[in-house]
């Protein structure tokens, strides 16, 4: 797991324990297994629910790029091979680069720069990329919806629950002592549905939305140094057009 996400959730999770310390409640009175069972399942059936059986499929991909760490090389890396890449073409020439593009790990960089090199017109290739960073934009925009949805589904799902407990304390009413704890057994499936909303699914769907907006950013900035190298610019020039399109912070660490 992401540790940012990790350290996200635990403090929310620790926050809601000393609370409920605090107020005399003991935390593992969280651990109530029908409240768990029909939030989670619940909100994750509803969700799937809005979605075509292809969408289902991307799910646990999904879950990934929500809690795993984002694969998302250093700016200032990836403005250094396109630098390096620079200098080559300018002394050798564009066709100098194919045994470069070999070693090239982004699928996406290597895919630019194969068709600059096979002399694709540049407008035209400035178009198919673009035209790939929309459809990754839109499919992490479907996946982020999804958690999003969840999140929505989540609280009121818990107040379902809360219903259907409140039904059994009115089943019970001829046994006083029994209420006490069905009454607290009836709110904890409200308590879930709106831990799990705003702990975990709402939280997961802002972090693949953040996610996707800073892979994008990044294949934008390759976009330009791909139509620099191709257009010939000098590497002076393109380390200066593409730091100037990083936030200040990463243009100091770029710097130095």
């Amino acid at each position: 797991m992401d540790p940012a996400t990790l350290i996200g959730f635990a403090i929310s999770i620790v926050a809601l324990f000393v609370f409920m310390t605090m107020e005399g409640v003991a935390p593992t009175a969280l651990i109530f297994l029908p409240a768990i069972v029909l939030v989670i399942i619940a909100t994750f059936g509803a969700a799937a629910a809005s979605q075509t059986m292809n969408d289902l499929k991307k799910i646990p991909n999904w879950f990934k790029m929500a809690m795993l760490p984002a694969k998302i090389p250093p700016v200032t890396e990836q403005i250094q091979i396109l630098v390096s890449l620079a200098e080559k073409a300018r002394k050798e020439g564009l066709l100098a680069l194919e045994a470069e593009v070999k070693k090239i790990e982004s699928p996406f960089l290597k895919r630019g720069l194969q068709m600059s090199i096979d002399g694709t017109d540049p407008e035209d290739l400035r178009s198919i990329l673009e035209g790939e960073i929309s459809a990754k934009k839109a499919e992490d925009k479907v996946a982020a919806k999804f958690m999003n949805n969840m999140g929505g589904y989540a609280p009121t799902i818990g107040i379902l629950g809360c219903i259907v407990g409140l039904m059994n304390v009115m089943n019970n009413l001829s046994n006083p002592e029994a209420l006490g704890p069905m009454v607290s057994a009836a709110f904890i499936a409200t308590l879930w549905g709106v831990m799990a909303a705003n702990f975990w699914f709402l939280p997961m769907g802002a972090k693949i939305t953040y996610i996707s907006s800073l892979q994008a950013a990044q294949m934008e900035l390759l976009v330009e140094g791909i139509a620099e190298i191709q257009a010939g610019t000098s590497p002076r020039t393109v380390r200066a057009k593409l730091t100037s399109l990083i936030p200040p912070s990463e243009q100091g660490r770029e710097a130095a």
